[in-house]
């Protein structure tokens, strides 16, 4: 691959350089984060519509309704990807805003004039649509229907994806199943801090994260048997991660907890689709044994993955990695009756007082925790392609437009980046 140079001038002295010339560079986004038009041109409610909705659940009970308002103001957007010379651009489908009810039977036609001219504007532009199916946002009337604890909600995936396949396929080559299965199925359904804020502490959070796996592999099977050979189109899933170290790297029980962070974290759904087809070793036999402590039956809590549905392994053509933070990380001992996720992985993390916060108390910013866990997937997960697919620096309050820290956060983030591209 040719090597190129590339500059970005932040700040006074601060620059980045030494990237491949076919380095991709974008900008990631989200439909409810950003669009708006919650109620407008036949969009069905969404699980974050109903949340969003519902007093105290939301910080200040802000909701999605109108947000950015991309849904109106997508040109003026488009002219903003366009100045800052980004190559790519992640957006997610509102799968409530193309198929109101969630299925296939009930098509808005104006959810897909819509999506539509985003793709066919962002090529005019020649810039590259990266499309995640969903994004946290489940048609409401499929949670009504079970939702993501219902193993049919496999299927309903299935047949919302070969639909956006066969619609938006031509044009779309990145596609990207679900995001984040682990904050979606933790804070869900075990912590109930987003929607549709289910609390069934220990066991909802396996059944969701094992139907999510479930609907990804039946989606990347149908992409590979009807769509690949003409659409020649990649399809993954993007996995969240923290970078996980331990408190004391002298101590043995600190180096076992840091490695099973990342097993409960990025491992819970990476080893499936990249290594084993299965969870990891850790993950499940701490699961099966607190279960049993519990007198609960093996396998009531962590499924198994079934030889009569399509194979998990193998079902993603890059590695999709989203990066904000890394965590110090210990043992703790969970009281024996405890039955929950944190008793399961029984380590905590913690923030070293030496790294800097931005906007959010959770967000350290760590940027060599991204060279590292980069340095991690590829010698852990068969070496595959990666895209950082979201990153970013948070901030509270009036917006500052001499934006020095955010400036330093991209230079010494993409620094590392590139230290990376350096040594692999």
């Amino acid at each position: 691959m040719e090597k190129t140079t590339y500059e970005m001038s932040l700040s006074k002295n601060v620059s980045v350089e030494v990237y491949p010339g076919d380095f991709a560079w974008g900008a990631a986004t989200a439909a409810y984060q950003i669009e708006g038009g919650w109620n407008v041109d036949g969009r069905g409610p969404s699980i974050w519509d109903v949340f969003s909705h519902t007093k105290g659940k939301v910080f200040e009970d802000q909701t999605g309704d109108v947000a950015c308002n991309s849904y109106q103001l997508w040109d003026e957007d488009l002219r903003c990807i366009q100045h800052l010379g980004l190559t790519h651009y992640r957006l997610s489908f509102s799968w409530s805003r193309l198929l109101p009810d969630g299925t296939a039977n009930n098509v808005n036609p104006k959810g897909v004039a819509y999506y539509n001219k985003v793709i066919n504007d962002l090529i005019a532009k020649a810039i590259m649509p990266m499309v995640t199916l969903n994004h946290f946002d489940l048609p409401q009337d499929l949670h009504l229907r079970g939702g993501w604890k219902s193993p049919e909600i496999a299927n309903y995936f299935d047949s919302y994806a070969r639909f956006c396949f066969k619609t938006f396929g031509d044009r779309v080559k990145f596609w990207i199943t679900l995001n984040e299965p682990y904050v979606f199925a933790k804070l869900g359904y075990e912590d109930g801090l987003i929607a549709p804020g289910v609390k069934e502490p220990g066991s909802a959070v396996y059944l969701v994260g094992h139907n999510m796996l479930r609907a990804h592999a039946r989606a990347w099977h149908s992409y590979h048997a009807h769509f690949r050979h003409l659409q020649r189109g990649k399809v993954s899933i993007a996995l969240n991660s923290d970078w996980a170290m331990p408190s004391d790297p002298g101590s043995p029980e600190d180096v076992e907890a840091a490695e099973r962070y990342m097993d409960f974290s990025l491992g819970w759904f990476a080893c499936p689709v990249f290594r084993t087809g299965d969870y990891p070793e850790s993950m499940r036999s701490r699961i099966e044994a607190r279960s049993l402590e519990l007198g609960l039956v093996e396998g009531e809590r962590l499924p198994k993955f079934s030889e009569d549905e399509p194979t998990v392994l193998g079902t993603a053509d890059f590695f999709a990695l989203n990066y904000y933070t890394s965590r110090k990380v210990n043992m703790i001992h969970p009281g024996p009756g405890e039955l929950s996720f944190r008793a399961d992985q029984g380590v905590e993390g913690s923030i070293d007082p030496s790294w800097p916060i931005c906007g959010v108390s959770w967000l350290a910013v760590v940027p060599e925790g991204l060279r590292k866990l980069l340095k991690y997937i590829k010698e852990t997960y068969k070496n595959p392609d990666i895209y950082i697919t979201e990153n970013g620096f948070s901030q509270m309050g009036p917006v500052v437009l001499e934006d020095l820290d955010r400036c330093q956060f991209y230079h010494d983030t993409l620094q590392e980046v590139s230290k990376g591209l350096l040594i692999f």
